[in-house]
């Protein structure tokens, strides 16, 4: 499909905004490109804001389009704060919108008519001199955002040169800061697997979790408008296995050992699981258009009795656990005739506390029973889910039938506008997840480098009670017996928050693998370095690749 002839226009003007030609116009790049324009700051940081939705705190050639349309709309005598995405997108359909006026640039810049590079042939530079070094140039923007940030005392606090989005800063705050603590003391068995870069830059993921026959890959079906390769749908427990439902030029499917192996893929982690759940992992991908924005992963239905739990062959709650622990949002659905909680579903429940606003509840297959019916399951489902989240805060349920046949409203006198209504305002939920995407990873980064820093205390706490010479395991078997009297001291020595103590019984499994005397050392430069990561490198980060207008 051609662009449209400002987009075309915008695109040929993309490299001469992109200074170091990485594909990213970053903060600094967009204040001396857009500065062209003429209009005031508070308008340009409006083009910001609403070209970087995602916070990934650079542009690409997508968002800059994006950005120059709404500084045409603002040149055209549109006020700034009533410039908003709804009608920005009813003016590039309406056609009117015309090519933003930026000084010194014409319809045909490009890189083969830069007027950048004519400007350095003056010696007094000028805004757009590339090498001058003026506040404009970008040598002083390389200097303070790609070279690393120095704070008051002139201290580098990460060596992020490479670094041009927060996604980026992410990744080079763990690789020289908290992936080397990680290692040493073991951290990915008792937390999650290492991260790769794959786990940074993957899509956002909404992870469907329910009981079986309550149409969960109905429901994907319903909000792709097509089936996706593999897809079984049936009343019986059909989907068998994990399935990430990714975008892909064409319609196939990638086994799970595959997966596994590719590093710019967010799978890596999945190893630790061994090949039998791979074996029950697989993607597929399909030319949808939501898939262009989020990832979806269809679950096997839960099961209830200790029997189906030991025949799947591997850890079911864990491995939802570590999908939960990288998804934007959870869905759990239920329908009508099956409101029961199985003690599975409880235990893969319960799996999702510290990810409780991510979850939302979604009642489907509404469209079977009668309002009167309707109004009692709504209230039966409340009851069930404030026994098992153990939380007097009601979830947010979604009432409706997403399957692709029009809702049946024979038997429902609250009738297909109620339905409707629901089905449009998870819709709305869902395509807002790209938005709170950069929002999310550093959040989840946050949360893991707090419970690495816990963990650190912890072992720190433990081995420091080891004896010197001889009895290690006697003393490591008494340790573990006392767990909770061992977390309760830790708790008061370290002040750690109680909130972040992991699960003792679960420590305990693990730890019945590992030689705490073994262990090396935490000095306090790391947990200084840990500290830091919290208080100093990740606000700078925000601030730096925050809107730079």
């Amino acid at each position: 499909m051609p662009y449209a002839e400002d987009e075309a226009t915008y695109r040929r003007w993309f490299p001469l905004a992109d200074d170091d030609n990485d594909g990213r116009v970053t903060g600094g790049d967009a204040v001396k490109f857009f500065a062209l324009s003429g209009l005031p700051k508070p308008t340009l940081s409006r083009a910001w804001q609403l070209a970087d939705s995602g916070r990934q705190g650079f542009l690409g050639p997508e968002q800059f389009v994006r950005a120059l349309r709404v500084i045409a709309m603002a040149q055209s005598g549109v006020d700034a704060v009533d410039i908003s995405a709804a009608s920005l997108e009813q003016a590039v359909a309406s056609g009117a919108l015309p090519v933003a006026d930026l000084e010194g640039i014409d319809a045909e810049s490009g890189p083969d008519n830069n007027p950048f590079e004519a400007s350095e042939d003056h010696a007094g530079g000028g805004v757009g001199s590339k090498g001058s070094g003026t506040p404009g140039g970008s040598s002083s923007r390389n200097s303070a955002g790609r070279n690393g940030s120095h704070s008051a005392g002139g201290k580098v606090k990460i060596d992020a040169k490479a670094a041009t989005s927060i996604v980026d800063s992410l990744k080079e705050i763990y690789k020289h800061k908290v992936r080397p603590v990680e290692e040493a003391l073991k951290f990915g068995s008792f937390y999650s697997p290492l991260l790769t870069d794959g786990d940074f830059e993957g899509k956002p993921n909404v992870l469907l979790l329910g009981q079986y026959s309550t149409g969960k890959t109905t429901f994907i079906k319903h909000l792709l408008g097509q089936e996706y390769p593999g897809c079984n749908i049936g009343p019986e427990p059909t989907t068998d296995r994990f399935v990430v439902v990714m975008h892909g030029p064409e319609a196939r499917t990638t086994p799970g050992q595959t997966l596994a192996v590719q590093t710019d893929k967010p799978f890596t982690g999945l190893t630790a699981f061994g090949s039998s759940f791979l074996s029950k992992f697989e993607a597929s991908q399909c030319d949808a258009k939501l898939l262009e924005e989020i990832t979806l992963v269809d679950t096997p239905g839960v099961l209830s009795g200790e029997k189906q739990r030991i025949n799947r062959g591997y850890n079911f709650e864990h491995v939802c656990e570590w999908f939960a622990a990288r998804s934007d949002v959870i869905l759990l659905l239920f329908d009508p005739y099956k409101l029961d909680i199985s003690d599975e579903f409880k235990t893969v429940i319960s799996c999702l506390r510290g990810h409780d606003d991510k979850v939302r509840v979604v009642l489907n297959k509404a469209d079977g029973v009668s309002s009167q019916q309707l109004l009692r399951v709504y209230g039966a489902l409340m009851w069930s889910l404030g026994k098992v989240f153990m939380t007097p805060e009601v979830c947010k349920v979604y009432v409706g039938s997403f399957n692709t046949e029009p809702p049946r409203t024979e038997h429902n006198s609250l009738g297909a506008e109620l339905f409707e209504k629901e089905q449009s305002d998870l819709k709305r939920d869902l395509l807002d997840v790209p938005r709170r995407s950069c929002d999310r990873k550093v959040n989840e980064f946050v949360k893991r480098v707090r419970a690495c820093l816990t963990h650190a205390k912890i072992v720190t706490h433990l081995r420091k009670q080891m004896p010197l010479m001889t009895g290690h395991a006697d003393k490591q078997r008494r340790l573990m017996e006392n767990l909770e009297t061992e977390f309760q001291a830790c708790v008061h020595e370290h002040h750690i928050p109680r909130g972040d103590m992991p699960n003792p019984r679960r420590f305990r499994d693990i730890m019945k693998g590992i030689q705490i005397w073994k262990l090396p050392k935490v000095d306090k430069k790391q947990m200084q370095t840990l500290e830091e990561v919290l208080t100093l490198d990740l606000p700078r980060v925000m601030r730096e690749f925050d809107n730079p207008f």
